[in-house]
């Protein structure tokens, strides 16, 4: 990966399956063995991504990736349902991972406002991003951007041999401007 690419060089990119599964999962199983950016312990399989996008697809959740000069993919965002139950159509969770060669460029809140932009022409009205405690880069790009800490659940994961905070953080939006029931 380049890293030292001029910030102007990165395009972002609506990603698919096919082109760009298997950039998105290395960025997922390296965040999945060395951080607690993914509550998760064991790599994710191939086999997973056609069911993480088929469900991207099917709520019409945005995958956008930040892509170099010369087509690597750097860092991606998206979105997916916050909680299955119907009054909660306008929120939103959404998760923001840059690639480990690539952090430091400012790509977390590239990628972050163009999830915002995103949002407001879909009429979401919350997006809510479930940050590890202890991950102070994300909380404070989160709070840059206007996030709020809505709670924390303490000791809701546990990876590491220790007990993981789970911070919420929220982002109301204007839109939509007229939600309806149902």
């Amino acid at each position: 990966m380049n890293t030292t690419a001029p910030h102007d060089d990165v395009r972002l990119i609506d990603c698919n399956e096919a082109d760009h599964a298997l950039a998105i999962l290395d960025i997922l199983n390296e965040a999945i063995v060395n951080s607690t950016a993914l509550y998760d312990y064991k790599p994710r399989p191939v086999e997973a991504m056609t069911t993480w996008f088929a469900t991207k697809r099917a709520g019409g959740f945005p995958v956008v990736g930040a892509f170099d000069a010369s087509g690597k993919l750097m860092g991606f965002a998206s979105w997916g349902t916050f909680r299955a139950f119907p009054a909660f159509k306008y929120t939103v969770e959404h998760s923001v991972y840059v690639h480990r060669d690539c952090r430091g460029l400012g790509l977390g809140e590239r990628l972050l406002r163009e999830l915002i932009r995103r949002a407001k022409e879909a009429q979401v009205h919350v997006l809510v991003g479930c940050v590890d405690a202890s991950n102070a880069g994300s909380i404070r790009l989160h709070t840059r951007l206007g996030f709020t800490h809505s709670g924390t659940i303490a000791e809701a994961g546990f990876k590491f041999g220790r007990w993981l905070d789970a911070a919420f953080y929220q982002l109301n939006l204007e839109t939509p401007a007229q939600p309806v029931d149902g």
